[in-house]
């Protein structure tokens, strides 16, 4: 029985000297596989020459897709451009210029009428149809039209002659213009230049009495409406010419001249 424990007591310290020898192979033989190991990390470099130095970006050209056909369809643009711009070329040559249209002039804007209202006594008393009208010494009723002022008296140095009513204006185209603070009696003389169909355009003032009335306003704004018979030489109706133009004004009373 003593033999036995005291054998007991032996082996303890047998089998904890094995295990510390197992364990010491153990780590011995983990250390030698992690030495062998950073040594093939560290020969690698060697082996394989690679540095992060010699890096450089490659770059490699691919032929797109369908390459082959863009380039081909592009040369048939091209050669179709060409054959266009060829024939162009010859129509260009071919074709001759063509006349250019004439410019038609502009109508003149025609000022909206400021209408003034008028009573039935004065829409009355403004009738012109009764009064008996002058007509200018220089008409041109089928004779040679004699210049009222003489030559260079009109705008630009034209020559200025006495007008010759086509149809004279109504009481009613010549009473939307009047100012609402007209004088008693005044006249506006104003110059016009005739047109086709016996209209007058370019018309200005040439004098008005009383001095700012505005008169002589109220005659030019309502020329549109005038119907002119151009005067004449040597029997021909001169369009183009100037002629003047008065109309008097007394007592509500239009008096063309």
């Amino acid at each position: 029985m003593l033999m036995r424990s005291t054998s007991l007591a032996l082996s303890r310290p047998q089998r904890d000297v094995r295990l510390r020898e197992r364990s010491a192979a153990i780590a011995l033989t983990v250390f030698i596989h992690v030495l062998i190991a950073f040594l093939l990390l560290w020969l690698t470099p060697d082996i394989i020459p690679f540095r992060r130095a010699d890096q450089s970006l490659a770059t490699f050209d691919l032929p797109a897709p369908h390459a082959g056909e863009q380039r081909a369809a592009k040369a048939v643009q091209a050669r179709e451009s060409a054959a266009q711009a060829r024939r162009k070329e010859a129509v260009e040559r071919v074709v001759p210029p063509k006349d250019r249209p004439d410019t038609p002039v502009p109508r003149p804007q025609v000022e909206a009428p400021s209408m003034i209202l008028l009573s039935p006594e004065e829409f009355a008393a403004s009738d012109i149809g009764r009064i008996k009208s002058r007509r200018g010494d220089g008409s041109a009723n089928g004779k040679d039209a004699a210049s009222v002022y003489g030559p260079g008296d009109g705008p630009g140095g034209a020559q200025l002659y006495n007008a010759e009513w086509y149809r004279e204006p109504t009481s009613a185209e010549l009473a939307g213009y009047l100012p609402s603070d007209m004088p008693r009696n005044g006249y506006g003389l104003i110059a016009c230049q005739t047109v086709e169909r016996f209209r007058v355009d370019h018309c200005r003032i040439l004098e008005e009495r009383p001095l700012g009335s505005g008169l002589g306003q109220a005659v030019r704004r309502a020329a549109w409406q005038f119907l002119v018979v151009p005067p004449r030489i040597n029997g021909r109706p001169q369009l183009g010419a100037w002629v003047r133009i008065r109309i008097d004004y007394s007592e509500g009373v239009q008096r063309v001249n």
